[in-house]
């Protein structure tokens, strides 16, 4: 980036703080002329400000010029296919960069594998199936306190894997998929469950299939405790309701939560957006 084009960058940056709309607009379409090129700086100024709606402001601001490049990223993953836990983390760590634009995934993939790093030599010097279950379910609720948000259930945060590894908290899917993507590292049988309102974990081995509920401490959980939950909640269970997903169906229940929460805040950009990548995920679904 030469000079000249810097300059331009921080003075439109400082712009951002004018109370007039019509400035306000003019800087943020400067700043979609400029593209991708002024997104690094952009990035360097929001990690360094020190205000909350100064972040924000960039944030929407880089999300505008980068959401098409995401949206055509994620068109070719699904395309290639998402029918692993791998491919799934790959889509989910795709799926940040609504939140997170400049989001570093393989910074995130590195976060992963020293959790699970620190874990593997208890689990593989354990020879019970069931004892490998319940040391990694310890240390994900237990050691590493990843635990459900209860009290901001909504919160976009709660929806987005990153923001779930940061936080230690977030929905009862995102948490499944924490314990997912560490269990495959370690080659251990966990898989997600899409029951409806509350999505569960299983522990699949050749012999029982053992279901977790993980917004619960990974508490593990009887299929009648189940069907009575869905009926109490109004719903007559089926037998797929607790059968083990695909991973097709579970990003499909990710992306649906996010236009939830953003619907909720009421960001149509990014409920609009995210509707182009479900009608993706659910056509290849």
């Amino acid at each position: 980036m030469s000079k000249s084009n810097r300059r331009e960058i921080e003075s439109l940056i400082y712009l951002l703080e004018d109370p007039d709309p019509e400035v306000q607009t003019g800087v943020k379409q400067r700043f979609q002329e400029l593209g991708e090129h002024a997104v690094p700086l952009l990035d360097q100024f929001r990690a360094e400000s020190v205000k909350d709606s100064e972040k924000e402001t960039i944030n929407n601001i880089i999300y505008n010029i980068t959401a098409g490049t995401v949206i055509e990223e994620f068109a070719e993953i699904i395309e290639s296919g998402v029918h692993d836990r791998k491919q799934l983390e790959g889509a989910l760590f795709t799926l940040c960069k609504f939140g997170n634009p400049t989001l570093r995934v393989r910074e995130y993939k590195k976060k992963l594998d020293n959790l699970t790093a620190q874990i593997g030599s208890d689990i593989a010097y354990t020879p019970s199936i069931n004892e490998k279950m319940q040391i990694l379910l310890q240390y994900i609720f237990r050691d590493l306190r990843f635990r459900g948000d209860s009290s901001d259930y909504h919160n976009t945060d709660n929806a987005y894997l990153d923001r779930v590894i940061d936080r230690r908290k977030g929905l009862p899917i995102m948490l499944s998929c924490v314990v997912m993507f560490i269990a495959r590292r370690l080659d251990l049988p966990f898989y997600g469950v899409n029951m409806p309102i509350h999505f569960m974990l299983m522990y699949q081995t050749h012999n029982q299939e053992v279901l977790i509920d993980p917004f619960d401490g990974g508490t593990i959980v009887t299929y009648n405790q189940c069907c009575y939950f869905l009926k109490k909640n109004g719903i007559e269970p089926k037998p797929e309701h607790l059968e083990k997903a695909d991973e097709s169906e579970i990003l499909v229940r990710c992306i649906r939560n996010l236009i939830h929460s953003y619907a909720k805040i009421k960001d149509e950009r990014r409920v609009d957006d995210l509707r182009k990548l479900l009608n993706m995920a659910e056509l290849e679904g």
